[in-house]
């Protein structure tokens, strides 16, 4: 077995379980509150149409798929085999929505926390940071989380809208372990100018004049 092998299986697992208790709150009406003196910042609103889309489509593939098997497929196992999958699938992406919604960037006097529902979770104190600027960019992958040279991309829909430069390399905790030094860190967040603004009063005004 790849030594890796143990280590990705504690990430899916740690992945489900914040997904589906993230779904549990949404359901139970328990959001996360956020610290005293921190302001949070949505990153959903990008991804909300794509995710609705798929939803509405798996609930109303559910019942024709059910009643096209209901009448070619002899075996009852394989209808509620195939019911509980779909609803599966539902619940699945409903608690992907819920984990990002409920987990949301979060900028506070100690700095910025900069999340993506349950998996990704890095903090940069203000001291560790140079310059915060809004920008709005495109990456060809769809993947949440790229390194390219020294920039650390943490996507939403294949964007970022905010780049927070760094006083030095630092290496950022990620999922699969520690990134390699990076300069820049470039998130996605839904208000991006709020974000910027509120950042640089923790920062030296004359980065801005």
């Amino acid at each position: 077995m790849d030594q890796a092998t143990p280590s990705r299986w504690r990430r899916a697992v740690a992945y489900e379980t914040g997904m589906w208790r993230s779904l549990a709150r949404l359901v139970l009406r328990r959001p996360v509150a956020p610290p005293p003196g921190a302001e949070a910042f949505s990153y959903v609103g990008v991804v909300s149409p794509i995710l609705g889309v798929f939803i509405g489509l798996s609930v109303i593939e559910i019942p024709i798929l059910d009643l096209i098997l209901r009448h070619t497929v002899p075996w009852t196992w394989v209808r509620y085999a195939a019911l509980a999958l779909g609803v599966w699938g539902v619940l699945w992406m409903i608690g992907l929505f819920a984990s990002l919604r409920l987990h949301p960037h979060l900028l506070g006097a100690d700095g910025l926390r900069i999340r993506n529902g349950t998996s990704v979770d890095v903090t940069l104190p203000w001291s560790a940071v140079a310059t915060v600027g809004a920008r709005y960019r495109s990456l060809p992958s769809s993947r949440t989380i790229q390194v390219e040279d020294d920039v650390l991309h943490i996507c939403a829909g294949s964007q970022t809208s905010v780049d927070v430069v760094l006083g030095a390399p630092i290496q950022v905790p990620l999922p699969a372990g520690p990134s390699r030094p990076v300069r820049e860190i470039r998130l996605y967040a839904d208000d991006p100018a709020a974000l910027v603004a509120r950042a640089r009063r923790h920062l030296p005004a004359r980065q801005y004049r």
